[in-house]
């Protein structure tokens, strides 16, 4: 299994002898060995994992990397976040994945009608199986829990992934900034119940469709 670390919070260090990662297109800054890179459609999840993104509009270009040495991520030096999967399926952002271990699975899952809003989509990113992934954030990411006394509320532009035992609904009716008397456009949260974890950045990610 390849080995991840940061350098610094806004470049990742991945470690291979051998092992394959899948990364975000385009975000290899450096390398130092013998390294191979192959350019892989829908996330590698072959014609359906294509289709299914043309289709709902989200995109995640991805890349193999393979071979012997030290390879080295960014994207627009955001925030780099490492997360340990044991079996566990995690959900996030396709603009927010990094890199993940190629041992971890790759697919979509119909997350609801925020898209025609928000414009991030009518499916969420899925990472299953066991390994580490790197999710990316605008500014450093908070983790917050949820339990079943105490659901969650959270603005669509700040989301970037989740896991755990959680029901995702949609509340429409009212965010933050309409509270604040700054809401323009098509107004809702996204309302997390049950037990797991939610990511979260401070800052807006831009969305399409008016203020959300």
């Amino acid at each position: 299994m390849a080995t991840f670390r940061l350098q610094g919070s806004r470049v990742l260090a991945v470690d291979l002898t051998g092992e394959t990662v899948k990364a975000k297109n385009g975000s290899m800054v450096a390398y130092e060995g013998r390294m191979a890179f192959k350019k892989t459609t829908g996330g590698g999840e072959g014609l359906r994992g294509m289709v299914t993104r043309r289709l709902t509009g989200e995109q995640m270009e991805v890349m193999e990397v393979s071979g012997q040495g030290t390879c080295y991520f960014a994207d627009r030096a955001s925030e780099i976040n490492l997360v340990s999967l044991r079996g566990e399926k995690m959900y996030v952002e396709a603009s927010n994945l990094l890199c993940a271990d190629g041992g971890v699975r790759t697919g979509t899952s119909f997350t609801g009608l925020r898209g025609g809003a928000s414009g991030n989509g009518l499916f969420t990113t899925t990472l299953e199986g066991s390994g580490q992934a790197a999710i990316m954030s605008d500014g450093p990411a908070v983790v917050l829990r949820v339990t079943p006394q105490y659901p969650l509320s959270v603005d669509p532009g700040a989301y970037v992934a989740h896991q755990g035992n959680l029901r995702q609904s949609f509340q429409s009716g009212v965010t933050f900034r309409t509270l604040m008397g700054e809401g323009g456009g098509e107004a809702f949260q996204i309302r997390f119940e049950g037990d797991g974890l939610v990511y979260v950045q401070p800052s807006e990610r831009n969305t399409v469709g008016g203020d959300v």
